[in-house]
């Protein structure tokens, strides 16, 4: 969803950086891109133990999703072209959402897209063991879709997103995010790159 369907993965990085500085953390510049992908049980212990904030960990994911909603309040900053995709895509095959957001972040952008009906199941990385690059929350989503690996599609913009499908047997469609572009050892396991997504058609994820 971050990145792909919502322009927020800056979002993110803004509020958790905001709260660091408040708090007194320690920011650096790889932060955000280390947290891509992880749940929030994983990306709020960083902020506790590797950015040093003193709250807990369960008090960091409160706040920050807190700030993401109150950011979210005129409506999440969809990409251009990602919800005709859905809408493309959804009409032929059975679609699911594998995210790493927080479950009330899920439930708020699909019901302001007006596209939640669209998918049959959405699957939060924080009711997973493992957040991405893992591939825990792909394989529930599929679990609950009732879908094998070699039968499904994964439309990812991330590096952690890209293993984390790789890994759960799926074929892989790279959006590479404009922000966070893939490493290049990510991308490569991708079975098709696309620049938008305009480029996002049925046939394509048949292939």
């Amino acid at each position: 969803m971050d990145g792909l369907l919502i322009d927020s993965e800056q979002v993110w990085d803004d509020v958790r950086e905001n709260l660091a500085h408040e708090r007194g953390g320690r920011w650096h510049p790889g932060a955000q891109r280390a947290m891509m992908g992880m749940s929030s049980p994983e990306w709020s212990r960083y902020m506790h133990d590797s950015i040093g904030l003193g709250e807990s960990p369960e008090e960091i994911n409160r706040i920050v999703v807190e700030r993401m909603v109150e950011r979210y309040a005129d409506g999440p900053p969809w990409i251009d072209g990602a919800l005709d995709a859905v809408h493309r895509v959804a009409g032929l095959y059975t679609v699911g959402l594998a995210s790493s957001s927080n479950r009330e972040l899920i439930d708020l952008a699909l019901a302001a897209g007006g596209i939640a009906s669209l998918f049959r199941a959405t699957v939060s990385s924080e009711e997973v063991a493992r957040g991405k690059p893992a591939p825990d929350v792909y394989l529930e989503a599929m679990r609950r879709l009732g879908a094998e690996p070699a039968s499904t599609a994964a439309i990812e913009d991330s590096s952690n997103g890209i293993r984390a499908a790789h890994a759960a047997g799926m074929r892989v469609i790279a959006l590479p995010n404009a922000h966070y572009p893939p490493a290049p050892d990510a991308l490569v396991l991708a079975d098709a790159v696309i620049a938008s997504p305009d480029e996002l058609t049925p046939e394509l994820v048949r292939d």
